[in-house]
């Protein structure tokens, strides 16, 4: 009998050390996430659970397809999308991407560290933007319009008063107007090159989608009036700073997109290079930004934009393609009914930009691709990757 106190005493401290354990915030401690800087870790692919021949077939494969849209030298921008409104570079890197496992680099090829025009994966950036605006309280709701905080005119017309902070982000908003020398119905020759469209009656906003740059730049000029400061700076200071980017991507704006806010003059992002300037990063800081995604928000200790953004965000909208809040989607609920990458999970998504510059999201297998100036077909090189993995 007198060794059941101590076993008492024994069963009540295993208790309590469960129960701590239990408390204790395992994901932070065990999560991977890379410090600033060129020390991100490597992780070999057996010890990602993945098939090393595989792989190094799957990157093979992707340095074979260079992309034949856009030129080295961008020589054949504007007759691609019409005249210029800002500054182009006058060469790039050749294709280059990296894969992620558990947030490790497994895989990596080319010129990663080279910050180059990525088109429209500029536009889910602004999306995130938009969601830590929503988080911050400065948007009550995206349903609401935008006109009931923007008074600058171009929410006044009957077409565009009722236009809300989500059309935007589906790109169903059908705004009407002119924006930095475009018009939003992408009618002429000169003006946009390739991309010009046939004239069409407009739809009530949120009901029919187009994509869309001068309704993207609108949405942007927006949001610089709610922040009231210009946003590369937002960026910096609210998404890239915060996951240890580098110090090399730059947020290029057109000269004459200025806007005159409280007395002082701010310059206005697009959301995109079509017409020059833009988002230029690296590969490296993409995967990045899609590590904060395959994170649900998170980095580090730090919840940067909220996981219900992040699901709100790639949730499918109504009309127009797999599309959610500025991420093209895998869910094939379009009304093709198919995916838009047929080997890859309906869970994946992915922000894409002319090029092609791709950044793939796969939860299902913790992964993320980077994938830049390949030729188009991102399914061709997430086959192979997916291929190499066992568990």
């Amino acid at each position: 009998m007198p060794h059941f106190p101590l076993r008492k005493s024994i069963f009540y401290s295993l208790v309590l050390v469960t129960l701590l354990n239990c408390q204790r915030p395992t994901a932070k401690s065990t999560t991977y996430f890379p410090p600033k800087g060129d020390n991100w870790a490597h992780l070999t692919p057996e010890k990602a659970d993945m098939d090393a021949a595989l792989l190094d077939q799957a990157v093979a494969f992707a340095k074979t397809q260079e992309t034949t849209q856009m030129a080295p030298d961008f020589s054949t921008q504007e007759e691609i999308f019409g005249k210029l409104l800002g500054p182009m570079p006058t060469s790039r890197a050749a294709t280059n991407g990296v894969v992620l496992r558990h947030g490790y680099i497994v895989a990596e090829w080319g010129d990663t560290q080279r910050p180059d025009p990525t088109y429209s994966v500029a536009k889910s950036v602004l999306s995130t933007v938009t969601g830590i605006t929503v988080e911050r309280g400065m948007i009550p709701d995206v349903h609401d319009p935008v006109a009931k905080l923007i008074h600058d005119g171009g929410y006044d017309s009957p077409q565009n008063q009722s236009i809300t902070w989500e059309n935007h982000l589906q790109q169903a908003s059908e705004w009407e107007g002119e924006l930095w020398g475009k018009n939003s119905d992408f009618v002429g020759k000169e003006a946009f090159g390739k991309g010009e469209r046939k004239p069409r009656t407009l739809q009530k906003p949120g009901t029919y989608y187009e994509y869309n740059d001068v309704r993207i730049n609108r949405m942007a000029l927006s949001l610089l009036r709610l922040w009231k400061k210009p946003i590369p700076d937002v960026v910096r200071d609210e998404i890239m700073n915060p996951i240890g980017a580098s110090d090399t991507w730059q947020y290029v704006t057109y000269p004459n997109a200025v806007a005159d806010v409280d007395g002082k003059k701010m310059p206005s992002v697009s959301g995109g290079t079509r017409w020059g300037g833009g988002l230029r990063i690296s590969a490296r800081d993409e995967a990045r930004f899609g590590y904060l995604f395959l994170r649900q928000g998170r980095w580090g200790d730090r919840q940067i934009v909220s996981s219900s953004w992040v699901k709100q965000a790639t949730t499918p909208s109504q009309y127009g393609p797999d599309y959610g809040y500025l991420w093209w989607l895998n869910t094939g609920t379009s009304s093709t009914g198919k995916k838009a990458w047929p080997d890859a999970p309906t869970s994946s998504y992915a922000a894409i930009g002319a090029g092609s510059n791709t950044i793939w999201v796969d939860p299902e297998h913790d992964i993320v691709i980077v994938w830049r100036w390949h030729n188009g077909s991102p399914n061709e090189l997430i086959k192979r990757v997916l291929a190499a993995v066992k568990k």
